[in-house]
């Protein structure tokens, strides 16, 4: 970096995202962020492309006559078979050394498998493997590509960039990681960075939701078991909802400025990139903290040079289930 290196950003970030998830909520290092070797990391890269183009399919042809790439896609899914047992089996390793873990877990797939395992328990192996899957699924792209996306729109937004250095510079001090939760409640203006760059750029921009119930929406029948495909975004640039819509700016997002849109909402009410209601992502928090805790980290040890697309020209956006800017090149200078 000193040096003018340039970093693929998107790759570092999905990385990083991973081994947040493996550590905290798996209770494992596999520290891809510094491993060569980084076979989930090279398995996960390929699951959320082969699951959008089975969406748009018409029909699901690979059940009768699979292409080749989904007899690749099949040995990418045994191998996060083989990672997730993986997983479960070191769990339980830790659980059967001490029994103490069982009543109070340190983690969310120690806490699935001690519920999986009492008497009147309705879980299965097969719940828990797939809990521990949706877990690595869920938690790698969305954050690392609002990370992308975020990191671009704030060395567009030279005043945003600079608001969110000094803010992070203050509450860090003399430090360049933040070494408490407390520091990174702190960030309130990095957390409006993140709440505004989901709104312009919503990693899951199509939510499909299937009806239980015949309902009707907008007058609109909906019988059950229909599947409806909702638009994120929308509402969230409608200059009835937000004064200048397509703008980044954060501030709208702070208390201080009041965080009502153009209409009387509140802002949260119109742009819900985790959902809402029962089926809200139960991970948003976490997906929260990752981004405050990498954007300290970023800003607080170095100055933004430059992000730039890897091919050159302007970013783009790339929808494969999740929608990420396309692939960017990141330049640090050392404070």
């Amino acid at each position: 970096m000193a040096a003018g290196q340039s970093i693929d950003l998107q790759a570092d970030l999905m990385r990083y995202t991973v081994d947040v998830v493996a550590g905290l909520a798996f209770g494992a290092d596999i520290n891809t962020l510094e491993n060569d070797d980084d076979v989930i990391q090279r398995q996960l890269d390929q699951v959320f492309p082969a699951l959008f183009r089975r969406t748009l399919a018409p029909f699901p042809y690979w059940r009768f006559f699979p292409l080749p790439s989904d007899r690749r896609i099949a040995v990418h899914l045994e191998a996060l078979r083989v990672a997730v047992q993986g997983f479960i089996a070191g769990a339980r390793a830790r659980l059967e050394a001490q029994p103490g873990l069982c009543d109070v877990p340190g983690n969310m797939i120690e806490a699935m498998i001690s519920a999986r395992d009492q008497p009147a328990s309705k879980l299965t192996d097969q719940d828990v493997a797939g809990n521990v899957l949706t877990m690595l699924l869920a938690g790698e792209d969305t954050t690392a590509h609002t990370l992308a996306w975020m990191i671009y729109m704030l060395s567009r937004n030279p005043t945003a960039l600079q608001r969110a250095t000094t803010e992070v510079r203050h509450v860090l001090g003399d430090d360049r990681l933040p070494a408490t939760l407390d520091q990174l409640a702190a960030l309130d203006y990095v957390e409006a960075c993140a709440h505004e760059t989901m709104r312009l750029k919503p990693v899951a921009p199509i939510l499909p939701l299937q009806a239980l119930r015949d309902t009707q929406l907008a007058g609109i029948d909906i019988p059950a078991g229909t599947i409806c495909m909702f638009l994120m975004r929308p509402g969230a640039v409608n200059e009835r909802h937000f004064s200048d819509p397509t703008s980044f700016d954060p501030g709208r997002w702070l208390k201080s400025n009041g965080t009502e849109t153009a209409d009387g909402s509140s802002a949260k009410r119109i742009s819900m990139p985790f959902g809402a209601g029962p089926r809200i992502c139960p991970g948003r928090y976490l997906a929260l903290l990752e981004m405050k805790m990498a954007i300290a980290m970023l800003l607080g040890g170095f100055d933004l040079v430059s992000v730039e697309t890897a091919a050159g020209g302007e970013v783009e956006e790339h929808l494969a289930f999740t929608m990420a800017p396309t692939p960017l090149k990141l330049r640090l200078k050392t404070r």
